[in-house]
């Protein structure tokens, strides 16, 4: 039988197994303070529960869902790229971004990702599974006591890996729950940022929530035509609709949404489009985030050149539009945006 993985319970649940087990009340409160404050991978490492307790635990549970791990460091030493072998043999890849003022962990919410999005190498590999809460925790975990080896600590966290984190709602959602839990990791939700390309009704239920966590969405785009050749949702979910439901959000929570654009060599990077972009979002509570376009191995389009990316750029701000251009990371060893797949398939 396999093992429970315990990141996947919430306090309530974890009390509940351990009522089954017949221990009192405050065990709850100490196996979740090894887990979560002190980042304890193993029962062995608990130093204020019965030996007992911890037979019983290691009988039935798993704290660590990683079974294995590799990872692959950029020549600048400031972005690691983590390979994770998790439950069901499946693998993922998480993106450790350190700057001069904060670190950044890139977290995946699936195995591949479903939405097809041609410029994207985990769009190109398809779909396997949604992964589950636990396992989305222990990404972060993991990354975590990495940090902690040099004395360093995990001060920012984007839902922007493999997979689209709103076709992983319920699992996602309780990972934040988790993570911003002042009794768990007790990390600011104003320091979370969800990336999704525009799943509605998903991004509706998120926007009644009225959470602090940061949204962005990803556009790419700003007419319905070539979006639906980039990104095929666009098909279920068009802009036009899509925009709407990003204002309902700005309008309801007062908090400012990111787009994303991927600027692509003579495919959505003219002054024309620009200026499509800038009628798209004026008068929103909105922010543009623009970045030429990373390689991957199945989209043959080139990103941008930088003079191209300052002119578009320029054109949003002469507009009055918020907008700045990300800083590419990690490119040599496909760690950047767009380029996460299985490590087989991008080394």
């Amino acid at each position: 039988m396999d093992k429970q993985l315990l990141l996947d319970l919430s306090k309530e649940e974890l009390a509940e197994e351990l009522k089954k087990l017949k221990q009192p009340g405050f065990r709850a409160k100490q196996v979740l303070e090894g887990i979560y404050k002190h980042h304890y991978r193993d029962f062995s490492e608990f130093r204020n529960v019965p030996n007992s307790l911890k037979t019983d635990l290691e009988a039935g549970f798993l704290i660590d869902p990683i079974v294995s791990s590799e990872s692959i460091v950029s020549k600048d030493k400031r972005t690691i790229k983590y390979l994770f072998e998790v439950q069901q043999g499946s693998r993922i890849e998480t993106v450790l971004m350190k700057y001069s003022d904060r670190n950044t962990v890139c977290i995946s919410t699936q195995v591949g990702c479903p939405m097809g999005c041609v410029f994207c190498a985990t769009g190109q590999m398809g779909f396997s599974r949604n992964l589950s809460s636990g396992e989305i925790m222990g990404q972060v975990l993991f990354v975590m006591r990495a940090l902690e080896v040099n004395s360093e600590k995990l001060t920012n966290l984007v839902f922007m890996g493999m997979g689209e984190p709103f076709l992983n709602y319920p699992a996602v959602m309780k990972t934040i729950e988790n993570l911003t839990d002042p009794e768990l990791l007790n990390f600011g939700a104003r320091r979370i940022t969800i990336s999704t390309v525009g799943i509605i009704p998903k991004l509706r239920e998120f926007t009644a929530l009225d959470s602090q966590v940061n949204l962005a969405v990803s556009l790419h785009a700003p007419e319905n035509e070539l979006r639906s050749k980039l990104v095929p949702a666009n098909r279920m979910h068009p802009l036009k609709s899509l925009i709407a439901a990003c204002k309902e959000y700005t309008d309801k929570t007062r908090r400012r949404i990111t787009f994303e654009y991927a600027l692509i060599d003579g495919v959505n990077d003219s002054d024309i489009q620009a200026k499509q972009l800038i009628s798209l979002v004026k008068g929103m509570l909105c922010h543009v985030n623009l970045i030429a376009l990373n390689p991957s191995k199945d989209y043959p389009m080139p990103g941008s050149s930088q003079e191209r990316v300052n002119a578009f750029a320029k054109i949003l701000t002469d507009y009055g539009i918020p907008c700045s251009i990300r800083l590419r990371r990690g490119i040599e060893i496909n760690a950047g945006c767009g380029q996460l797949a299985q490590s087989q398939q991008t080394q």
